[in-house]
């Protein structure tokens, strides 16, 4: 064997040995709630399809329609000849949603993330990051090459008195945070950490992934309990509600400006494909249009939460933790067992020892299938 492939087999077998092994199973969805997989056919409660926009007559037509105009791909970078006319009604729309005064769109959130960072904070820089912030966040951070501190999740004093002993030290310093937190489905206290910032002169950027289209009226974690705050750094994708692709930042036109002239995992990324702007955009449309429809996902997640007897949940995503791999692994067969499809979230996406069932919850899930659910985890994983 050569010594690559020796290399190789020997971190496999020792993921295998702590049950952390994955493979690629491969899935046909159907309609946006049902999947086959292996031969079965599965309601998934593991899809960020929150909406359920991915199979939408309109959104598909969207698209569609952008193939037959403008190609299946952009052809080049943004900066070259890849900024199809789609993209600045797209952004457009952003801004407006987010009530920001301009919007750039990526090719990913994880791209985005991983752009807009270094570009705001150097080897000078400080980056605050909540300790459960998403994997790209902490990717953005290292690239950024300044000083990396994380805070106790959630935690604003934490932060403060991080900030009271390191923010002298730098020149520029970023807190950044998911605005909903992508394996616990809390959200952050966006408009406590923003005052912080003003208190320390720092900027903050939240990554609201999970929060576009369904919390705050659609608008995302800025705008819960009928408020706005003004995060100047509102970053997210087009991935999960909206059920398309890319990712995109609001923020003021000097700063949007600033990422299109330095970010460099847009300068050197193919664009976007038209099909899946033209359906972002639609899917925007739809979300502004039919607010009582994007708040159909929390309410039948709080629906569940109440079922089993836990806290209500605050978003879509609704973690039932159980710590070991194995038993997790075991749990998520169960439900397979009878007919749902509950993924098993292992280290290192979560951390060690809170190994969980990540469910997540769409405008269709039919009731009746989510009060099953909540007995089978109420009687059977949690008693």
């Amino acid at each position: 064997m050569h010594s690559l492939d020796r290399f190789a087999q020997a971190k496999l077998d020792a993921l295998s040995g702590r049950h952390l092994r994955r493979a690629l199973t491969e899935t046909v969805r159907e309609d946006g709630i049902w999947v086959e997989r292996g031969g079965r056919r599965l309601l998934s409660f593991s899809c960020n399809d929150y909406l359920n926009l991915t199979q939408h007559p309109a959104i598909k037509q969207a698209a569609i329609a952008a193939i037959e105009t403008y190609g299946a791909g952009s052809g080049a970078s943004r900066l070259v000849t890849g900024n199809h006319p789609l993209y600045a009604a797209l952004e457009e729309r952003l801004a407006r949603v987010k009530q920001a005064e301009a919007a750039v769109v990526f090719g990913s959130g994880y791209l985005a993330n991983a752009g807009i960072i270094p570009v705001l904070v150097g080897k000078d820089g400080l980056v605050l990051l909540d300790e459960l912030a998403h994997a790209c966040l902490f990717a953005g951070a290292q690239l950024s090459r300044g000083r990396v501190v994380t805070f106790r999740h959630n935690d604003v004093t934490h932060a403060r008195e991080l900030l009271a002993a390191h923010r002298a030290e730098h020149d520029r310093a970023l807190i950044v945070t998911d605005g909903v937190f992508s394996m616990d489905g809390d959200l952050a206290p966006v408009d406590a950490l923003l005052a912080l910032a003003d208190e320390h002169d720092a900027w903050l950027m939240t990554d609201d992934a999970h929060g576009l289209g369904v919390v705050g009226g659609g608008r995302g974690s800025s705008f819960t309990g009928n408020t706005h705050t003004q995060v100047p750094l509102q970053m997210g994708t087009l991935s999960k509600a909206v059920g398309a692709y890319g990712g995109y930042l609001c923020a003021s036109a000097p700063v949007v400006d600033l990422m299109r002239n330095r970010a460099r995992t847009l300068i050197y990324s193919t664009g976007l494909p038209p099909s899946a702007v033209a359906a972002a955009i639609a899917a925007l449309d739809l979300i502004e249009r039919e607010p009582a429809y994007a708040a159909l996902p929390v309410r039948k997640a709080r629906d569940f939460t109440r079922a089993v007897g836990l806290p209500d949940a605050q978003s879509p995503i609704v973690p039932i933790v159980i710590g070991d791999e194995q038993d997790t692994l075991d749990a998520s067969a169960m439900l397979a067992g009878e007919g749902f499809l509950a993924a098993a979230i292992r280290p290192p996406t979560v951390p060690a020892g809170t190994a969980r069932l990540r469910l997540t919850f769409t405008a269709q899930h039919p009731d009746e299938e989510i009060a099953r659910l909540a007995g089978l985890v109420r009687d059977r994983i949690l008693s």
